[in-house]
């Protein structure tokens, strides 16, 4: 597996990736976007190719070493496969991306509709063909986005079996999950299996002091042997500052560090977390995030942090009515 890079790597920063959701495109649910990205004309193609450019150039000098985009994400492929180019230096990282969303809000902030989910097979097919012209061979690991309970993926039989031919070819297999019921779809994942193999290979799932719901089933997916990987540690904002509530930011006080990089921390904490990302849309929120890997929080501090927690329905509804900046 492409992460058997990570567990041999000697920077306390390995284990945290960078995901390109919020640079890959103008618009996203993260807060206070406008005072990260600008406004308008700010936010043009070369602007943000630019900008992610910067941002893994840094990710990277600071010990980065797992890269996730999306078809979903705008241009985010191919600004990472731009970057790749110029870095022909770089051979020692891991890039994933994901299919079952495409992106439809053609480069503006105010569409009706930004992404739309298909998990079919002929999906597959189509985004499978459009990673592969912008990627090619440093595609790592090729995930379903956001698998939920009632996903045609989980059942779909020819689907598995075109799955594990790219598995065989040397693509390794994952996927990604959200809503409310992460913990089952995580569980139903796990049982999938073609000619008596488990088909997937790593999970990512979304996972913070917030929404704590799918932990127990990450630990079986990492007993299993997945690497598990954790998205939106910062729900989306909700754990940043001005935002964090109030136990979050005593912590980060006392720790001499920022309330983004206690939130990460408590996440690394966790034995079954493989790679914890980073969806930083400067370098400044990039480097505060990596210095997750230097907070040492004590018992008293994590006991004061988990009466946070929400119930899976609160938080993905808080999530659900995020607008779209």
């Amino acid at each position: 597996m492409p992460f058997s890079r990570l567990a041999t790597a000697t920077t306390p920063t390995a284990h945290l990736g960078l995901g390109l959701a919020a640079v890959g495109r103008p618009g996203y649910i993260t807060l206070d976007r406008a005072a990260d990205l600008g406004e308008g004309d700010d936010r043009t193609v070369e602007n943000l190719r630019t900008r992610t450019h910067e941002i893994l150039d840094a990710a990277y000098a600071q010990g980065v070493r797992y890269l996730d985009a999306a078809r979903s994400y705008g241009r985010s492929e191919e600004f990472l496969a731009d970057w790749l180019k110029s870095r022909p230096d770089v051979t020692d990282v891991v890039v994933g991306s994901k299919w079952g969303y495409t992106y439809t809000a053609g480069w503006t902030t105010d569409a009706e509709r930004h992404e739309v989910k298909d998990h079919s097979l002929a999906a597959y097919e189509r985004q499978r063909a459009e990673t592969e012209a912008i990627l090619g061979d440093r595609l790592d690991l090729y995930q379903i986005h956001s698998v939920t309970p009632d996903s045609p993926a989980l059942t779909d039989k020819d689907l598995h079996a075109r799955l594990a031919e790219a598995a065989a070819q040397g693509v390794t297999v994952g996927f990604s999950t959200s809503g409310p019921r992460q913990a089952d779809a995580i569980r139903a994942a796990l049982a999938v299996t073609v000619d008596g193999e488990p088909l997937f290979r790593t999970v990512q799932s979304t996972y913070n002091i917030l929404e704590t719901s799918a932990g127990p089933a990450l630990a079986e997916a990492h007993d299993a042997g997945l690497t598990v990987i954790v998205k939106e540690g910062m729900a989306n904002g909700r754990l940043a500052a001005p935002h964090a509530p109030e136990p979050l930011r005593a912590v980060a006080e006392e720790s001499g560090l920022g309330c983004d990089a206690v939130a990460l921390a408590v996440i690394l904490r966790e034995p079954w977390a493989g790679v914890v990302l980073s969806g930083a849309a400067t370098v400044v929120q990039l480097t505060s995030n990596l210095h997750a890997a230097a907070v040492d929080l004590t018992d008293d501090q994590l006991a004061r942090l988990a009466p946070l927690t929400e119930t899976p329905e609160a938080y993905w509804q808080h999530r659900g009515a995020l607008p779209w900046h």
